[in-house]
């Protein structure tokens, strides 16, 4: 009925880090038997914020913390890692979780990232075209040769074939990877030009086309469900301003990615009915009974977890039992 995201974003002006840490698996650990079906966990690297930089190990803490819920890693930058021992990390994540972690990977927009780890972001395209098939093989536990030798990762994965894989992001270069790999593809945008671009490659390559997701530019990416959303948005209204402001800032000219806002003040964030969104509870009802899991972001922006319960319970309270 509920996804929950986790960017652990925490600025100064939010909730201490250990805490939004410490809250994202009790919250997960709650919500897994009260209509939670999954945890996205995400990357970026160097955010002054604190913006998650290690989504494998915030992904294995849920993993242990939890027996149910969907574990999605969303997104896994793939050139910033040596994709052998990336394999060997979701072969052991698959066994723990007991098949339950899911990965889209991309390549990242972030030149400051390319920098921090010294790797040429002019050539991230080509490195992920290196080095993606390299980890869907590794991922099986098969053994392979490359490069002159045997490739093997032990022990074998819980899911057969490895945990899943999919390939994420804005560009008709990024959907015809997907398509030539056989993944799915997960858009930045409704663009239909990139779900031709993507089947093309994908049937040009011997695949039948996977699934694509080509989210609506209205498609909420961080919802809370309120009892009063006027109080609500004075409340949280901050918090989410956060988000919006540091994600505009790290896309900037970006007219076409679903989930971001280049809204000046809460006041136009909230008119925008867009990206950020606060819903009543018949609101929510309505929207899980068209079809549509509800996107929450429990702790947006620092959201000291104290509130963040509050929104929370008023989902698991009041959505889930209308359901």
């Amino acid at each position: 009925m509920f996804t929950m995201r986790f960017d652990m974003r925490a600025p100064s002006d939010g909730a201490p880090t250990a805490d939004l840490y410490a809250a994202a698996l009790e919250m997960t650990s709650w919500a897994e038997s009260r209509g939670g079906v999954a945890a996205i966990v995400c990357e970026h690297h160097g955010q002054a914020d604190g913006y998650l930089p290690s989504p494998m190990v915030l992904a294995t803490a849920l993993a242990a913390r939890t027996s149910a819920i969907q574990i999605i890693l969303a997104a896994v930058i793939l050139p910033l890692y040596e994709p052998i021992r990336l394999a060997e990390e979701m072969i052991c994540l698959d066994i723990v979780s007991n098949g339950r972690v899911s990965y889209v990977c991309a390549v990242g927009y972030r030149e400051d990232e390319y920098d921090l780890f010294g790797v040429d972001f002019r050539r991230r395209g080509r490195i992920a075209d290196e080095w993606l098939p390299l980890l869907l093989r590794a991922k099986t536990g098969e053994p392979f040769d490359h490069d002159g030798r045997t490739v093997q990762i032990t022990p074998m994965p819980v899911t057969p074939g490895g945990p899943s894989v999919s390939w994420g992001g804005g560009s008709k270069a990024a959907a015809r990877r997907a398509g030539r790999n056989g993944l799915g593809f997960f858009a930045q945008s409704d663009d239909e030009s990139l779900r031709q671009a993507f089947e093309e490659a994908a049937r040009s390559a011997g695949h039948e086309p996977g699934p694509c997701l080509l989210p609506p530019k209205e498609l909420p990416t961080s919802l809370f469900v309120a009892h009063d959303i006027d109080r609500a948005w004075q409340e949280l209204g901050p918090y989410l301003m956060h988000d919006a402001r540091t994600y505009a800032a790290m896309n900037p000219g970006d007219e076409a990615t679903t989930s971001l806002s280049f809204a000046a003040s809460i006041e136009e964030l909230r008119a925008e009915e867009r990206s950020h969104r606060i819903v009543s509870i018949d609101e929510a009802v309505s929207m899980v009974r068209a079809g549509q899991p509800l996107p929450l972001h429990p702790l947006i922006g620092g959201l000291p977890p104290p509130i963040a319960w509050r929104y929370l319970r008023t989902v698991t309270d009041d959505v889930v039992p209308a359901l």
